[in-house]
């Protein structure tokens, strides 16, 4: 049993000022694993004013100094690799292999990439030839970083490296349900040698630290990950300070595979939904297929849900762990049997435990055939191993079908015709699309449109995120 009961404030690992542990489960086993503390009001209070009076003076570095640490921090994070791997696995049920080659090493892309953003970002620049008005980016301030369970460090690392690239000092608030990789990189960071103050992190929940640091009047800045609902209570706890909020909320992707698709598809579009156990905000759960071939393609789908295994996710090899807990586990079972009662056809899966495993959080890869838009599995966001296939005959009518939602994060495409991508590409409502299984290039915004939330995260944008404009007139006399 571990027990990491501090938290990281003003430089070093202090006691909480209450007593008030928490046992964080492995969701492999239902069993507690580790101890931490959730933070009280005092906790808050001192992150805070740690953070607020480092800020003088962190926010006068020049980028290099700043480049310096970052590096550095980079190098630590590639010594001590191996322990988030672990910690991630065991604390979130990510599969060995899987928080090895995603969860851990999207930390680390980020990393690499806000230094290189940062060596060519410019904090000063004259407005145009003819003016005589120059433009000065400045750091906000103190950050709120509010962060999710299912890419504990991903998060971390889009949040908490362009606040340190733009001058910023922080306030953390990891999941309470996967603290201890988060816990970890506090260690690395302070390995680093960041000034004092200027990285803080408190365990906490959302109803107790989150809602205090979300309202504090000495915080500028707020950038949550996390659920639509949450971020909607944020945002109003954070309105009477008007401080700055940033969110990257829930989504219902749509995934529209016309008729003239590459041959793998479906198969990949499966594979992407049950990644991560189900648990990416911007999974294409809504698979819209032309109905010229939508009997082969829920065929393909259930033949391909059915060949992925479920196991521990301290094996190796290409399998899904479990969901995180008991929590999300009820309400993706109780959604899988919404889904059968509102007339979808169960073609995969369903609501019972794998037979492999007698217990666990694991919930088997779920196909919901002849599904409607209306239903509650095709609104909801069951973040699950649970994906959904809808009938279109026509170009606007996946158009319409994809866009009838209240999330825009992510929207996938699937097409040989490269004109017919793009055109649809450009009337989804959504802050990403993908066209043919291509990925995300390091540096490229994420973020989305309506209940999705607001802002960008990564490259230029992320560090933007973290900045203030300033107009000064009469530069050149």
């Amino acid at each position: 049993m571990f027990e990491k009961r501090d938290f990281y404030i003003n430089g070093k690992w202090v006691k909480p000022f209450k007593s008030n542990d928490f046992e964080v489960i492995n969701p492999s086993s239902e069993e507690p694993f580790a101890i931490i503390s959730l933070g009280s009001k005092e906790d808050t209070e001192a992150a805070v004013k740690a953070a607020k009076e480092a800020f003088v003076k962190w926010k006068e570095t020049s980028k290099e100094e700043r480049i310096n640490l970052l590096e550095k921090l980079l190098k630590i994070y590639k010594k001590r690799f191996n322990e988030l791997v672990e910690a991630q696995s065991i604390e979130m049920g990510a599969p060995i292999d899987y928080s090895k080659s995603d969860q851990t090493a999207a930390g680390q892309s980020h990393l690499e990439d806000f230094i290189l953003r940062l060596k060519d970002f410019k904090f000063e620049e004259h407005f145009d030839s003819k003016s005589n008005n120059h433009i000065c980016y400045e750091p906000i301030g103190v950050c709120g970083l509010i962060t999710p369970w299912n890419w504990p460090i991903n998060q971390i690392a889009l949040k908490v490296f362009p606040a340190f690239a733009t001058g910023c000092t922080m306030v953390l608030k990891p999941p309470e349900i996967a603290p201890i990789s988060p816990m970890l990189f506090a260690e690395m960071v302070h390995e680093a040698g960041f000034p004092k103050g200027v990285f803080n992190l408190v365990n906490g929940d959302g109803a107790g630290v989150g809602t205090q640091i979300s309202g504090h009047p000495d915080i500028d800045m707020i950038s949550f990950t996390g659920s639509t609902r949450a971020g909607k209570l944020i945002s109003k706890n954070a309105a009477d300070t008007t401080k700055r909020v940033c969110l990257e909320l829930g989504g219902k992707g749509g995934n529209i595979v016309f008729a003239d698709s590459y041959p793998n598809a479906v198969r990949d579009g499966v594979r992407n939904v049950m990644s991560n156990s189900g648990q990416n905000c911007d999974a294409p759960t809504r698979m819209l297929v032309e109905k010229t071939i939508y009997e082969r393609a829920v065929k393909e789908a259930t033949n391909e849900a059915n060949k992925i295994n479920v196991d521990l996710a301290s094996k190796e090899g290409d399998h899904i762990g479990p969901v995180i807990s008991k929590t999300q586990y009820d309400k993706i079972v109780d959604l899988i049997k919404i889904g059968i009662a509102e007339g979808a056809t169960l073609s995969a899966g369903g609501p019972d435990r794998p037979s492999n495993l007698s217990k666990g959080y694991f919930v088997k890869p779920t196909i919901f055939s002849d599904v409607t838009n209306d239903m509650q599995i095709a609104k909801k966001e069951i973040f699950g191993p649970v994906l959904c296939i809808i009938p279109f005959e026509t170009e606007e009518e996946a158009i319409k079908i994809t866009n009838d939602t209240e999330y825009g994060l992510g929207n996938y495409i699937q097409t040989e015709d490269k004109e017919k991508a793009k055109r649809v590409a450009k009337k989804l409502r959504s802050g990403l699309v993908y066209i043919n299984g291509n990925s995300l290039d390091p540096g490229t915004p994420y973020g989305g449109y309506k209940q999705s939330g607001n802002g960008r995260e990564g490259g230029i944008w992320g560090l933007e995120e973290f900045l203030e404009v300033k107009t000064i007139t009469g530069w050149k006399q």
